[in-house]
């Protein structure tokens, strides 16, 4: 008979770029209770698509997790799918955006704003 493994998650982490530009979108703001929301849903061209919204409160469910003055919330159903995942900052040719780059993702589309787990 063997044990149970325990098993740890990586937590959802936050690039340095990705904190830099949070803060000074929450200054800009000039709202501190500002949170970046990242969540997963149905879509896209490989079947789950990234997105990304403001928040100032969070359910009762979410996961918060906080880097300083900055803070990531994501809801139970996302989180699954992001777990070891970093939210990072880019800005190119293409213009600026906040992207995830996620070990768990199999398949990703071209832009990255979807993926297959």
């Amino acid at each position: 008979m063997s044990g149970a493994e325990s098993f740890v998650p990586t937590p959802l982490m936050l690039s340095d770029g990705a904190r830099a530009r949070l803060a000074a979108l929450i200054e800009e703001q000039g709202n501190p209770r500002l949170k970046l929301r990242v969540y997963v849903t149905g879509g896209g061209c490989s079947g789950f698509q990234y997105g990304f919204d403001f928040a100032e409160e969070t359910a009762e469910d979410d996961t918060l997790v906080e880097f300083g003055a900055v803070a990531l919330v994501v809801d139970p159903l996302s989180y699954q799918y992001l777990v070891g995942s970093t939210v990072d900052y880019e800005e190119g040719l293409a213009g600026a955006r906040f992207l995830v780059q996620n070990p768990n993702a199999t398949t990703t589309c071209g832009c990255g704003a979807s993926f297959m787990v």
